[in-house]
């Protein structure tokens, strides 16, 4: 079937003209897979877009690299959610990575990134240092030792249906519990005009869990609003806030989005609503 395919939020609509490729359900969620002329194939949860070929990079090089390039060491990775393979795939650009694991609750969200979007993920799925568990990311947090990851990242759905419990504080004070010192941890934190309200709660949820929160903000046309944040925390110090020229040096160039300077701009971009009720 062929025809605007749209995301509905708050009485706005965000939509491609395209073609639909797959509609099914599966145990988690409602899963739908596009095929559009602007943005190539694209992926749906629940009828909320999240990602498509052509926009990917907006969204996976901000989550990934602030943190990645900010981190003291990058040896260990966990990532929760993320089963299209984007956020995977930067991480394992950095050559100081080297154990990788991916844990998604949706096996079939894994398995038709790769059947029907396999350039995202990339060469990801078969990277030796890539480590992928199909299971529940909050169980997974709770079980994992001590001080057991460099970089922990939250590449999760909104915080609905199966990503719900991914923005809470028991979830978060595990992350910072898992988390070696001088680690990053990073969620993806919704849209400043779209999730208002959503969006200053896990800033002010993250800032009250570690010592260290700051959302950085930057664009993803095809969500709602087009306007978007991604949150970094750590313990030690704001560590994440500016890019260690080695790690920048080897992964800048291969970027369509991300640089250092984009980088500084985006944390500097809080909007005056944002900052006046952070101080609240």
């Amino acid at each position: 079937m062929s025809g605007w395919i749209d995301e509905e939020h708050r009485g706005v609509r965000y939509g491609l003209a395209g073609v639909s490729l797959v509609e099914e359900t599966s145990p988690f969620q409602q899963i739908s897979v596009i095929r559009s002329e602007r943005y190539g194939r694209g992926l749906l949860l629940d009828g909320c877009w999240m990602t498509a070929e052509h926009q990917e990079r907006h969204y996976h090089e901000s989550l990934v690299h602030p943190a990645l390039c900010g981190a003291e060491a990058i040896e260990r990775i966990l990532v929760i959610g993320g089963g299209d393979g984007g956020t995977a795939r930067e991480c394992l650009r950095h050559n100081g990575v080297s154990h990788l694991d991916l844990v998604e609750i949706d096996g079939r969200v894994i398995e038709l990134s790769r059947e029907h979007l396999p350039g995202i993920g990339g060469s990801a799925w078969s990277d030796p240092r890539f480590h992928l568990t199909v299971g529940d990311g909050i169980a997974w947090v709770a079980e994992a030792a001590d001080a057991s990851y460099d970089v922990v990242l939250v590449d999760g759905s909104d915080p609905a249906g199966p990503a719900e419990g991914l923005f809470n504080r028991s979830f978060f004070e595990h992350c910072r519990r898992i988390l070696r010192p001088g680690g990053v941890f990073a969620t993806q934190s919704e849209s400043p005009e779209a999730f208002r309200d959503v969006h200053i709660a896990i800033v002010k949820l993250l800032r009250e869990v570690f010592h260290h929160a700051d959302p950085l903000y930057g664009w993803v046309p095809m969500y709602p609003s087009g306007w978007w944040s991604w949150t970094f925390a750590a313990l030690d110090s704001p560590r994440y806030l500016k890019a260690r020229p080695d790690r920048a040096a080897t992964i800048a160039g291969g970027c369509e989005i991300w640089t250092p300077r984009w980088q500084e701009g985006g944390f500097a971009a809080m909007p005056a609503f944002v900052e006046r009720a952070l101080q609240q």
